[in-house]
């Protein structure tokens, strides 16, 4: 039975599911345009960017808040870095000060390891452009087969970690006062706040893409969202990429 938070979203948790994005798009074909959050215990086939695997143990927490955003939809990328900030403003308080930051384009780390990763999807049916965004966080345990370093709640306080629920309605909470800020005054102020609480901004960096490996100063991002790489006198816009601090 769905519960109401008091934003008025609904939040359907399951012991267990394929895949939180997965059952929001079931979900949209099925007539559901939300707002709703789907979280699940335990998560036996998830999946994060350019399809890759993303596992959850149970004790995590993985959910996808599916909505109907208001205005342009060609502006619905920003909307990752709105959700990127509510769970930055959600997660802060349960850790050490400081021990924070964002990276680009959609991960939250906890002392330079990933403690969060975010996926935006649009999805269209029957006229609707609806957004999934698909929200992991590490509460509990982090997996540890991966090419970079990760972390979790447990690790970042001496405090007891929120249950799922608690950290789903602190996730909601923050995003709707994002979200309004967004659909307010724009983009601007999200970049603002997003660039204060970013890794990496006028350090040196390396970006892979599809087909190349570049480098350059991590100079910001642009209204769009896309990263500005400086190389020299030059400057080189990235819309998609994995970025590399040098560790």
């Amino acid at each position: 039975m769905a519960q109401k938070l008091p934003s008025g979203a609904k939040l359907e948790i399951f012991d267990t599911l394929d895949s939180t994005s997965a059952e929001a798009k079931r979900r949209a074909r099925d007539g559901e345009h939300g707002p709703l959050w789907i979280v699940a215990v335990e998560q036996t086939a998830g999946y994060g960017r350019r399809g890759r695997s993303w596992e959850s143990a149970a004790g995590n927490f993985t959910g996808t808040f599916l909505f109907e955003p208001e205005g342009d939809a060609a502006l619905f990328g920003q909307l990752s870095f709105v959700i990127a900030l509510a769970v930055f403003d959600a997660v802060e308080p349960m850790v050490r000060s400081g021990a924070l930051s964002l990276k680009w384009p959609n991960d939250v780390l906890g002392e330079g390891a990933k403690l969060a990763g975010l996926l935006l999807e649009r999805i269209d049916h029957d006229g609707a452009a609806l957004v999934a965004v698909g929200v992991g966080v590490n509460i509990a345990s982090a997996p540890q087969d991966l090419p970079y370093k990760a972390t979790t709640l447990a690790a970042l306080s001496d405090a007891p970690t929120p249950s799922p629920e608690q950290l789903v309605c602190a996730v909601d909470a923050a995003f709707q006062r994002r979200y309004a800020l967004w659909a307010g005054q724009g983009f601007s102020p999200i970049r603002e706040a997003w660039l204060a609480r970013a890794r990496g901004v006028g350090d040196d960096i390396r970006v892979r893409l599809p087909n190349e490996e570049c480098s350059g100063v991590f100079a910001g991002i642009d209204q769009t969202g896309a990263l500005i790489l400086a190389q020299g006198e030059t400057r080189r816009l990235v819309a998609a990429g994995e970025i590399m601090f040098g560790e």
